[in-house]
């Protein structure tokens, strides 16, 4: 069985972080969302990976390549973005007729992953929801069998939202309606859908059945990744590098605090997530995420996304900034 996960958006409800990183890449809990994905389909048995890549795409594949060399890498150029459906249609030739997992790469779940390998059927993983109109939208028979799938339907009959998780056993047929679907569509400006090859794979006769996840993650704006990354810390702990220098300091968990990371006079904490190599003096942070690399002085946050390379001086606001940037709140020009 392949792995096939899309990760060729361009993030825009993320930035200004997403100019210059891949949402993908972007930090939670200590990792990044991408390792996520990866180490949960890995310690499931998957080996072999293709990633649609794009937008800031040469970055994806280095962090592949650097990150995970003992796993056989694909990378898949998109190009033109027209949606999800036609990101997977550009995987045919590396998948063939394996199974293949199919895993959004900001979908973040917790869910049985050996369990939805090894299962003999296809299958979709859904959430229940307050409001589906926003997701594709399964509904199912007493059996368990789904028989329909919609995209963000103006007037759902479930209220069962895919979360981007998808078991296909049938790659072949998959792979026919999706350039069924495509080829019918004159439209160079359109966006092709999975759930539409889907609900024709339903209409062919494939048989699909649900899991249900027990958590999903949304990482797709920044007050929805701040909350998951609180989430994901309390869950399964921080993680503090023992070699940092911590001077005056007081910690609050969970935190995680990566490796070479200078800290003094502050407090840090809770839910907290701070990159490699940063430096924080006489600052209060907590409920943020702050990158790599970054240094803060005399600053109080909360709710706050700092990204890589980032400096940041001055009195409390409550900040969503991207990399490679120098902000002087007390006064200086940035």
């Amino acid at each position: 069985m392949k792995a096939i996960i899309p990760v060729a958006g361009a993030g825009t409800k993320l930035r200004p972080h997403t100019y210059t990183q891949p949402k993908a890449l972007i930090p939670l809990a200590g990792k990044t969302i991408l390792s996520i994905i990866v180490d949960q389909l890995r310690e499931a048995g998957i080996q072999e990976f293709v990633f649609i890549i794009g937008y800031l795409g040469e970055k994806i594949q280095d962090y592949v390549t650097e990150n995970y060399p003992d796993i056989q890498s694909h990378f898949v150029q998109q190009n033109d973005r027209h949606g999800i459906g036609h990101a997977v249609s550009l995987t045919q030739e590396i998948v063939g007729n394996d199974q293949a997992i199919i895993v959004l790469g900001d979908t973040i779940a917790e869910y049985d992953v050996k369990q939805v390998i090894e299962t003999p059927c296809s299958l979709l993983g859904l959430k229940n929801v307050d409001d589906p109109r926003n997701f594709g939208v399964a509904e199912e028979d007493e059996d368990g069998f789904i028989t329909r799938v919609i995209e963000k339907p103006t007037i759902p009959k479930s209220n069962m939202a895919l979360v981007g998780i998808y078991k296909i056993i049938e790659t072949d047929v998959m792979y026919q309606c999706l350039h069924k679907i495509i080829s019918a569509n004159e439209d160079h400006f359109v966006d092709f859908n999975l759930t539409d090859a889907l609900e024709c794979m339903i209409q062919q006769g494939v048989s699909f059945k649900s899991f249900k996840v027990s958590n999903w993650f949304d990482c797709g704006k920044k007050e929805t990744l701040l909350y998951s990354n609180a989430i994901m810390l309390k869950k399964f702990g921080g993680n503090v590098f023992e070699k940092n220098s911590f001077q005056n300091t007081i910690i609050v968990p969970p935190v995680t605090i990566g490796e070479g990371c200078v800290i003094k006079n502050s407090v840090i904490g809770p839910n907290v997530a701070i990159g490699e190599h940063t430096v924080i003096n006489q600052s209060i942070i907590k409920d943020s995420i702050i990158g790599a690399y970054s240094n803060l002085v005399e600053i109080v946050l909360n709710s706050s996304l700092i990204g890589n390379d980032a400096e940041v001086k001055g009195v409390s606001r409550n900040l969503n900034i991207g990399d490679n940037t120098a902000i002087d709140l007390a006064g200086g020009k940035s």
